[in-house]
């Protein structure tokens, strides 16, 4: 951005104070952004975004307090089009990268895994370009990483830690309660691990991957 232009307006939205703290720290620091306003919930970003000229807005998609940050940066996406939005996550969940570029999302941003630092990412949003991440990240699981589990299995994961049985699986998944019990056996093979118990409490404990449940806060 050249001298003489106005500064990117920047709001960020981050429940996790030492999260929010460093988003705002980073756009204080760069001399082309102006950082608006940080938020602690999707919901008053809403609100925001509806009474002030915002340009670019930075928004963790986990979020308790009401609404959260992807369903957020969808409604955003579709009554105010004009604001770029990055949407970051602590976990390593993927699944959320497709249901955001579906919604014209602009960028996808890990804070724990991405190689690209949170600047970088916001300089080539503001230049036009939609920044997702090239891989998945590799976070170790057990014996191996969470890329060497298949899409199938992430799936399957993914309702472990939402503590569906193996029937509820299935019938989610539109697929038998034997192929549910060989992915979970197979999962167990590869990581090393010796119960759906383990399995479901460390994926959840490093955030491997999270239900659309918790996400929405759905019981």
């Amino acid at each position: 951005m050249s001298e003489g232009l106005s500064k990117v307006r920047v709001v960020v939205v981050d429940d996790q104070n030492i999260s929010r703290g460093f988003f705002e720290m980073y756009v204080r620091a760069a001399a082309n952004y102006e950082l608006l306003a940080g938020l602690r919930t999707a919901r008053s970003a809403l609100d925001y975004v509806g009474e002030h000229d915002v340009d670019l807005l930075i928004m963790d998609v986990m979020m308790q307090d009401g609404i959260d940050g992807l369903s957020a940066a969808e409604i955003i996406k579709k009554d105010h089009p004009q604001i770029k939005i990055i949407l970051t996550t602590s976990t390593s969940e993927t699944s959320w990268e497709e249901k955001a570029k579906a919604a014209g999302i602009e960028s996808f941003w890990y804070k724990e895994y991405d190689e690209h630092g949170l600047l970088e990412i916001m300089d080539r949003t503001m230049s036009g370009e939609s920044v997702y991440p090239e891989e998945s990240p590799k976070v170790p699981f057990g014996r191996v990483t969470r890329a060497d589990l298949t899409e199938r299995e992430l799936e399957i994961l993914r309702e472990l830690t939402a503590s569906m049985t193996n029937e509820e699986i299935a019938e989610k998944l539109s697929i038998s309660v034997n192929t549910v019990k060989r992915h979970i056996q197979n999962i167990m093979e590869k990581t090393g691990f010796e119960s759906r118990l383990e399995i479901a409490s460390h994926a959840k404990l490093l955030g491997l991957v999270v239900s659309d449940e918790e996400r929405l806060h759905e019981e």
